[in-house]
C-alpha cells in the first residue's frame, strides 16, 4: 500500500491504475494483485486517516478546539456502468443557465493543522467518504421497489451522512482520550439544516451559513406564566440577518482575523441568544453578520464590495474572534478539492465496482493528507532549489506542486546522479539570444507543475 500511495503522488500522467503501476515500476509484473487491493477491500482508509487525525491533535494546545471543515464535491465521470454515478449540477455552469454533469458525490472532512510558520494553518483531510445516490427504479417497478428506493434516498441524504461523519469524528476523539477537546465544525449553507443541527454530539460547536431572510426568535420571558397551552419555546420575533445588518440599533464591532497570510480588519454585528426552528429549544444560537469587504481591481480603481456573510453558531458564548477565524479557515477545504482533482487526479481511475470506486479515491486523499503532514515536520527542509524565475521572497507555505517536486527529488535524484543541480546556477550570459536546448529529464521530473 505504501508504494501505491507514493506512486499516486509522483505519477506523471493520468492517475489511472495503469499509470500508478507504471510509476511504481510494475509494468512487467502481474497487475491482478494491485486491482485486488481495492476490489477485495484489503485495506481500511479509516486507519490511515486516524494517523492524520492523531498527528493534528498532538500539534494542538491542550485547551484549543479542533476546527474541522466539512463539504461535499463531485468527481466527474462519463461511464454509464460505474457504481454511484449519476447526474449532478455542474458547479462550473453559468448562473443564468444550470448545466448537468455525470459524476460521483464525495464527502470530506479537513482539520486545521497549525503550521510551523505560526499563526498560519493548513487544512488536512481526516475523513473521506463516497456517498452515492441510490439508483432510481424503472417506471415498471412495483410498489415495494419504489418504497425501498424512497427509504434509501432518505438514509443517503447528504445532511444525514454529514451528521454521521461528525458523530464518528467526535467518537474517535473520545476514544483517543480527548473528551475535553471541543470540536468546532464549519460548513456552508448545504449542511445548515434541522437534520444536522438538532442531533449534534456533545462538546461539538456548529458554525454555518444561514439565509439572509431566516426567521429567528428571542427567548421567551423568564417570568411569564401561561394559564393554558403548551410551554412557550419561542419569544418575540427577532430581526432577520439582513434586517440586523441594516439596523442602526446594533453597532458594528471591529475584529481582527488572519486570511490569505495577512491580518485583516472585519466589521461584525452579533445578536444572541436566539432561537431558530431548525434547532428548536434544544440549542440556543447566535447570529453573526460580516460586513462586505471592499477591494480594488487596480490601485487607481474605485472601491468594489463583495456580498455580506450571515453565520449561525450553536454556542452563544463563543467569542467573535474564534468564530470568525474558524469560518475563514473553512476556505482551505476548497483548496484541498482543487489540489486533489487537478494535481492528484482524483476520479481519473477507471474502476466501476462498488469497493474500488470508494477505495481508490480514498487512498489518493489519504496519501495527500500524509504528504501535508510530512511537510509540516520541524526537521523537514526543502533541498530542491527554486526556479530562477521565482521571486526572491519565500512563500508563506509550500504549495502542493512544491511538495510533489520535492518528493520526486528525494525519490529519484540519486538515480539520475544529480543531487545538487550545481549546473543550474551559472552567471547569466550577455547574449540575449538563447541557444536551442534539448529537453532535460531532471527539469521535467523535478520542476513539472504536476
Amino acid at each position: 500500500m505504501r508504494s501505491h500511495m507514493l506512486a499516486q503522488l509522483v505519477c506523471l500522467g493520468r492517475h489511472t491504475l495503469t499509470g500508478v503501476q507504471a510509476t511504481a515500476g510494475r509494468v512487467d509484473s502481474d497487475w491482478s494483485a494491485d486491482c485486488r487491493l481495492y476490489s477485495r477491500e484489503r485495506f481500511d482508509p479509516e486507519e490511515v486517516f486516524a494517523v492524520a487525525r492523531r498527528r493534528i491533535d498532538s500539534c494542538l494546545e491542550p485547551k484549543k478546539p479542533m476546527v474541522v471543515a466539512m463539504d461535499d464535491s463531485v468527481m466527474r465521470k462519463t461511464g454509464t456502468k460505474i457504481y454511484g454515478v449519476g447526474y449532478r449540477r455542474d458547479p462550473l455552469s453559468p448562473p443564468f443557465h444550470v448545466n448537468f454533469m455525470r459524476g460521483q458525490r464525495i464527502l470530506q472532512l479537513s482539520a486545521a493543522l497549525p503550521l510551523s510558520q505560526a499563526p498560519e494553518i493548513r487544512m488536512v483531510p481526516v475523513a473521506f467518504q463516497h456517498v452515492p445516490v441510490p439508483a432510481k427504479p424503472s417506471r415498471k417497478a412495483d410498489a415495494l421497489q419504489w418504497s425501498e428506493y424512497r427509504k434509501a434516498v432518505r438514509e443517503n441524504r447528504i445532511g444525514r451522512l454529514g451528521l454521521q461523519s461528525i458523530t464518528r469524528l467526535r467518537q474517535s476523539l473520545d476514544d483517543d482520550g480527548r473528551q475535553k477537546r471541543p470540536l468546532h465544525v464549519v460548513v456552508d449553507g448545504r449542511f445548515t439544516n434541522r437534520t444536522v443541527m438538532r442531533q449534534l454530539p456533545e462538546r461539538t460547536v456548529f458554525i454555518g451559513r444561514i439565509r439572509a431572510d431566516a426567521k429567528l426568535y428571542h427567548l421567551p420571558e423568564a417570568g411569564s406564566k401561561q394559564i393554558t397551552g403548551r410551554r412557550r419555546i419561542y419569544g418575540p420575533d427577532a430581526p432577520t440577518p439582513e434586517q440586523l445588518r441594516q439596523s442602526e440599533d446594533v453597532p458594528w464591532q471591529t475584529i481582527q482575523a488572519r486570511a490569505c497570510g495577512r491580518t485583516h480588519q472585519f466589521r461584525l454585528k452579533v445578536l444572541r441568544p436566539l432561537r431558530w426552528r431548525p434547532t428548536s429549544d434544544q440549542v440556543d444560537v447566535q447570529i453573526v453578520v460580516i460586513a462586505p469587504l471592499g477591494y480594488r481591481l487596480t490601485k487607481q480603481g474605485r472601491v468594489l464590495y463583495r456580498k455580506p456573510a450571515y453565520l449561525v453558531c450553536t454556542d452563544p458564548n463563543l467569542s467573535l474572534q474564534q468564530l470568525l477565524q474558524a469560518y475563514l479557515w473553512r476556505w482551505d477545504i476548497e483548496v484541498n478539492f482543487r489540489d486533489e482533482k487537478t494535481l492528484l487526479g482524483l476520479g481519473q481511475a477507471q474502476v466501476r465496482t462498488p469497493a474500488s470506486t470508494e477505495l481508490v479515491p480514498a487512498l489518493t486523499v489519504a496519501a495527500y493528507s500524509l504528504l501535508l503532514l510530512a511537510a509540516n515536520r520541524p526537521q523537514f527542509s526543502p533541498s530542491l532549489p527554486p526556479p530562477r524565475w521565482r521571486p526572491s521572497p519565500r512563500k508563506r507555505r509550500a504549495s502542493l506542486p512544491d511538495l510533489i517536486a520535492q518528493l520526486r527529488h528525494d525519490l529519484w535524484a540519486d538515480s539520475i546522479r544529480s543531487p545538487r543541480f550545481s549546473h543550474f546556477t551559472p552567471p547569466l550570459s550577455a547574449n540575449t539570444k538563447s541557444e536551442k536546448p534539448l529537453p532535460s529529464l531532471r527539469g521535467a521530473l523535478f520542476y513539472a507543475p504536476a
